[in-house]
């Protein structure tokens, strides 16, 4: 494995940890501030909603400069945004906090995405995307868990602050291990954006926005789910972060192994399975165990469908992908600012906790159905001989020649 993957995964597991920890300390944020839990969940939807708007905002600015100090200016952008929700006075400015951390997440693992795929051989590129993206999910076993607990013990204030200097850590593994690798390929603007005349594109965006949304509509509100219908108490929501954690990091890996082997196929199966999932969440919640063990079952489904999405897109916008890469980023996080505002408005609405699972299996169902149309364009459109699993192989230049 190349080093730079390791300073790579590095940033992902502090962007990671400040993404899904507030879910866990949610209530006592709420609780400080003297707001609602559904009006505390707009530190989830501003945060997501800043992904989707940082991730072509700053990857564009990003084009003139290398992709080293672009990340390394985004891991700075990080560390600002969450310095400035552990100081926050008012919930307001804890937001904008959120909303400034979230600034760098999409271009981030947009840009990192591209570096990550351009370190390894063609037929090994997604998982060498899912190896950068392991941070994220090593931060729901490890970081998120115990920033839940540190939040719950020591407040909240203090999970954030910890959240900061992880990412300092980041941007300091960025500057030692990512090689040097000068400006992009595509110096204009008008060429990273030629990738979005490919309806490919924008089908593969969809899918990111309504697959991945389908599993922040369950675990927005997980908190609250856990110890309200589940019966657990608030110390063992702790626990179930690190066993949703677990679910992701498993599915992460099997799902960039087989999207290198049959992508389309692996991205069927995990939405198919992902919708059955969410919708049998709706039950299980009631049951300590079923619950427990649903949670992993759909941390793992959720995230098996990140590293065929994220290759699909870069496949399909080859010729000049890193706009297209963070759009994607950016799309992840659309579907989790409108699956948490959906949440909030089922249960608002009366429905109970368990009402976020229901809108989640429907979300999730449609990216299956649009997955589907994608496969069948494919086809349609692609060249007698060409391999579907594996287009990267013809259309990128070697590794060795660009990083």
């Amino acid at each position: 494995m190349p080093l730079a993957l390791l300073a790579l995964a590095i940033g992902a597991f502090g962007i990671g940890t400040t993404e899904f920890v507030i879910m866990g300390v949610l209530p006592e944020v709420a609780g400080d501030f003297g707001v609602s839990i559904p009006t505390a969940g707009w530190l989830v939807s501003g945060y997501a909603l800043g992904v989707v708007f940082g991730a072509p905002l700053l990857t564009v600015l990003g084009t003139k400069v290398s992709r080293k100090k672009m990340l390394m200016f985004l891991m700075g952008v990080f560390v600002v945004g969450n310095t400035l929700s552990a100081l926050a006075p008012v919930f307001g400015v804890m937001l904008i906090g959120r909303v400034i951390a979230s600034l760098a997440h999409g271009a981030f693992f947009g840009i990192g995405s591209v570096v990550a795929a351009d370190l390894v051989a063609p037929e090994k590129k997604a998982s060498a995307i899912s190896l950068m993206f392991t941070g994220l999910t090593v931060a729901n076993i490890v970081g998120v868990p115990l920033g839940t607990y540190v939040g719950q013990a020591a407040g909240w204030r203090v999970t954030f602050a910890g959240v900061a200097a992880l990412g300092i850590v980041g941007l300091l593994g960025v500057a030692r291990l990512v090689p040097e690798s000068g400006r992009p390929e595509s110096h204009t603007i008008r060429t990273e954006f030629a990738a979005f005349r490919n309806v490919q594109v924008w089908l593969a965006m969809a899918m990111t926005v309504l697959g991945y949304g389908g599993v922040f509509a369950a675990i927005t509100y997980i908190t609250p789910m856990m110890t309200e219908v589940a019966g657990y108490s608030a110390g063992a929501v702790t626990w179930l972060l690190v066993l949703f954690g677990i679910g992701m990091f498993l599915g992460n890996l099997v799902g960039g192994r087989f999207a290198d082997r049959a992508l389309m196929p692996m991205l069927f199966t995990a939405l198919g399975a992902l919708s059955a999932a969410l919708l049998l969440f709706t039950a299980t919640a009631h049951d300590k165990v079923l619950a427990a063990v649903t949670l992993t079952v759909i941390g793992a489904l959720g995230f098996a469908t990140v590293p065929p999405l994220q290759k699909w897109v870069l496949d399909q916008a080859s010729a000049a992908p890193t706009l297209a890469s963070a759009a994607n980023i950016g799309a992840f996080n659309l579907g989790n600012a409108l699956a948490a505002w959906l949440g909030g408005v089922v249960i608002s609405a009366g429905l109970g906790y368990t009402s976020p699972s229901w809108i989640g299996a429907l979300l999730s169902g449609t990216a299956l159905l649009l997955s589907f149309l994608a496969a069948f364009l494919d086809r349609r459109t692609r060249p007698a001989g060409r391999v579907v699993t594996a287009p990267a192989a013809a259309e990128h230049t070697p590794a060795a020649a660009r990083h």
